[in-house]
């Protein structure tokens, strides 16, 4: 139980930090299937236990209509952990690649994931929902930012939608994508293989890298870029 124990003392140092739940807060907890929702999912229904706020979570996923997609497995993940499963079926991928045809799909794809899963949430009643973005994520975000857009950026780690009446929480923010995947070997989740055909194949993915490659060269490098965040505030982030 290290690798849990490990888990929690990060989503608990960020969730205090940033005042990221509440009492009575009902959380919807996006959940793709893949490695980092996943373990934000099962982190955050151990938390419940011994939180001193009381808090409820529901895992919603928007199904994007790729064919042979099959959640049963979640399905009974969440019924082991006692968890409420909810599937937004949408016609996402069909509008995307057969109808629009987008030749870069990936920006309009993230947009309309996040308008279903927002929607699936308020239907749910919940009034916040929990994103599995992680350190790495943060950093990588950071850069793509500073290299292709030529700003200072990054998403919050707490930030609230007043048109939606939502507030958005990234509980992993202090744990690397090297803890989350120590913690999956451990934990042995659900996992499944994302179906659509630009996975692996995005600028992000180019970022993580070359990220890679300067942390092999410059031992740290990360940590500092995430230091360098939180020290100039940017959006939202604070040096602890």
């Amino acid at each position: 139980m290290s690798e849990m124990r490990r888990m929690l003392s990060y989503v608990r140092r960020a969730v205090d930090e940033y005042n990221m739940i509440e009492n009575g807060d009902r959380i919807a907890v996006g959940v793709s299937g893949g490695k980092d929702s996943l373990t934000l999912l099962e982190v955050l229904s151990e938390m419940r236990i011994f939180y001193p706020k009381k808090y409820e979570i529901v895992a919603i996923t928007v199904d994007m209509g790729f064919e042979g997609v099959d959640y049963s497995e979640i399905k009974e993940f969440c019924r082991r952990i006692g968890v409420e499963y909810i599937i937004e079926k949408t016609e996402i991928a069909k509008i995307i690649f057969d109808i629009r045809k987008e030749p870069n799909p990936c920006s309009l794809c993230a947009k309309m994931r996040r308008g279903s899963l927002h929607s699936a949430a308020q239907a749910a009643g919940c009034n916040k929902v929990a994103l599995g973005h992680h350190f790495d994520d943060a950093v990588e975000t950071f850069m793509m930012n500073l290299f292709f857009e030529g700003r200072l950026g990054c998403f919050s780690p707490k930030s609230y939608l007043s048109n939606r009446k939502l507030g958005l929480i990234r509980p992993m923010i202090y744990a690397t994508e090297k803890d989350v995947k120590y913690f999956i070997g451990k934990r042995r989740l659900p996992i499944f293989v994302n179906p659509c055909p630009e996975d692996h194949a995005t600028e992000r993915e180019k970022m993580k890298n070359l990220l890679s490659e300067l942390e092999r060269n410059n031992k740290g490098v990360k940590h500092r870029i995430f230091n360098a965040m939180c020290k100039g505030e940017i959006d939202g982030w604070k040096l602890k």
